[in-house]
């Protein structure tokens, strides 16, 4: 695929070793790096994007898993934006399994924030009789990163947000001892509170949350 190879080009062109080193060590060496902060690399994205837009429209899922099964980090993150931004409002039912093999494939915090809010969120907004069921199946999940994505999925809803559905997640994993998930907790219910404060902090003073849950929850109150 032409846009692979471009994208492939560019990268090597732009590879900062150390800035590569940095990196690497901030995610603990679980990934491989080129070194090419966050700005650079949406710059030559765009580019790229912008001069294979058919190819990237008409292969989006191709693309996606392309990247997604090289070693470096800034590839994982360039699939998900592609398939984020070209799946938006054309999301179909099967989609959920790709969806879920994101979440699964190179897991990692700052790859599940993103999948969460912008594709699974996104996913369950445009097929809602799909939430239920997805969510439900996630939560009680053996993997991690699918719990935290369940409890994620709704960040960025504001007044579109389930309540009764975000507090039952919580509830349901209030007692892990998984940094992710106690920290997911907190998110969540932070982000709610932008939407629905006394909501929030009757939820956190009537049930036995983990101190970090709490804390990152009330983050923004006294």
């Amino acid at each position: 695929m032409l846009f692979i190879l471009e994208l492939s080009h560019l990268f090597e062109d732009n590879r900062n070793d150390i800035n590569a080193k940095a990196m690497e060590t901030y995610m603990k060496h679980k990934f491989d790096f080129f070194g090419i902060k966050s700005p650079v690399r949406k710059h030559i994205l765009k580019d790229v994007v912008n001069s294979n837009k058919d190819e990237v429209i008409s292969k989006t899922k191709a693309i996606t898993k392309a990247l997604y099964e090289k070693p470096q980090r800034e590839f994982h993150y360039c699939a998900m934006e592609i398939y984020s931004r070209f799946k938006k409002r054309n999301y179909i039912e099967t989609d959920l399994d790709f969806i879920s093999y994101l979440i699964t494939t190179h897991s990692h915090w700052d790859s599940i924030d993103f999948i969460a809010k912008h594709i699974l969120g996104q996913y369950l907004l445009e097929l809602p009789e799909k939430r239920d069921t997805t969510i439900e199946t996630f939560s009680k999940s053996d993997n991690m990163w699918l719990n935290r994505s369940a409890i994620l999925f709704q960040l960025g809803y504001k007044d579109k947000t389930d309540a009764d559905l975000l507090f039952s997640l919580c509830e349901n994993h209030k007692h892990s001892d998984a940094f992710f998930i106690k920290k997911a907790i907190g998110w969540a219910l932070r982000e709610y509170a932008k939407t629905n404060s006394k909501a929030v902090i009757e939820f956190v003073k009537s049930n036995n949350l983990k101190p970090l849950s709490e804390k990152e929850a009330l983050k923004h109150f006294k």
